[in-house]
């Protein structure tokens, strides 16, 4: 993961919003000097996506997030959901009277996009542009009527391994949320280290915070291992064939530290790696969810965001694919 995020979430109801989405994209071209013709594909894009979501759901979510030069769209909705995506998907324009959205011009304009819906559970549709797909990817939101988020993650990769880091600070606003930037630094910053020695690192690096809940999580697909280290309430799991919780021990990071623990799990060929903050109810089965599995990344998180996300706290969800 490259640089920490600017985004920013906006509740759709009708035309007023939408306009709010234009805005938020337009920023994003005039800071990155794009040219004229990108910024009005970027538009498009943007419209289309918030327009659909209004006409067919009523109402929703959606996340314009600006990464450097790249700008992710991301849109859900608990509405009817779409039967079928894979006929929306062949046709290249606009697919007004049905439940489509132009997925073809979507496809056209972005570099990568991808989507998932259940009838009667509603759609996520989330679209790249000037950015790849990661296959390890993530949402935060914050508090409602918040715009300070303490919930954030951070990735890395070295050598064929990928470390996880989710961070929840402790509390609510912008002292919370200076505490997991200040984590999300440190790990990013660190020298590779196994997850227990991280946590230490990040313990020390935390001390002048109000400090946070932290799991860092290290897999290596090849060797088929995952090594996992948390204290605070970070929820993790493995989700293979079957799903494994990982163990997070009581604990601030910061703060209070009892002896950190590092536990070792078999990782599984094609398994996903999900940890995510006590601001989504655990008991979310991904069995619940027919071909959700092979989603990307981050719309795997927004479907879980959705369905699982409480309202009354910070929530965030980091998702990795082996």
């Amino acid at each position: 993961m490259g640089p920490i995020a600017k985004q920013a979430w906006i509740h759709l109801t009708g035309d007023g919003e939408i306009a709010a989405v234009r805005r938020a994209v337009s920023d994003h071209a005039r800071e990155n000097d794009l040219p004229e013709h990108r910024a009005g594909e970027l538009l498009i894009a943007a419209t289309e996506l918030a327009t659909n979501l209004v006409k067919h759901a009523g109402k929703g979510a959606m996340l314009v997030r600006r990464t450097g030069a790249g700008l992710q769209l991301l849109t859900l909705d608990s509405g009817p959901g779409m039967p079928d995506l894979l006929p929306f998907e062949r046709q290249p324009g606009s697919t007004a009277g049905t439940l489509g959205i132009g997925l073809g011009a979507i496809a056209r304009l972005s570099d990568w996009y991808d989507a998932y819906s259940l009838p009667g559970r509603g759609s996520v549709f989330a679209a790249g542009f000037g950015c790849e797909q990661e296959e390890a990817d993530g949402l935060i939101r914050p508090l409602a009527g918040e715009s300070a988020c303490g919930d954030g993650y951070a990735v890395r990769r070295e050598d064929g391994v990928t470390r996880l880091m989710l961070s929840d600070g402790l509390g609510h606003g912008p002292l919370a949320e200076s505490a997991t930037r200040n984590a999300m630094r440190a790990f990013l910053a660190a020298t590779p280290q196994p997850p227990a020695e991280l946590l230490r690192h990040l313990h020390e690096e935390l001390r002048h915070t109000r400090g946070a809940a932290v799991g860092v999580a290290e897999l290596d697909p090849a060797a088929g291992r995952l090594r996992f280290a948390g204290l605070g309430n970070i929820n993790g799991v493995i989700a293979g064939r079957n799903q494994r919780n990982l163990t997070s021990l009581p604990g601030i990071v910061g703060h209070q530290s009892p002896t950190v623990r590092e536990y070792d799990y078999t990782l599984p060929p094609a398994a996903l790696v999900i940890l995510h903050s006590d601001g989504l109810n655990p008991r979310w089965d991904l069995d619940s969810y027919p071909g959700l599995r092979t989603r990307a990344p981050l719309v795997i998180a927004a479907t879980l965001l959705r369905d699982a996300g409480l309202r009354r706290d910070d929530a965030g969800v980091l998702v990795a694919r082996t």
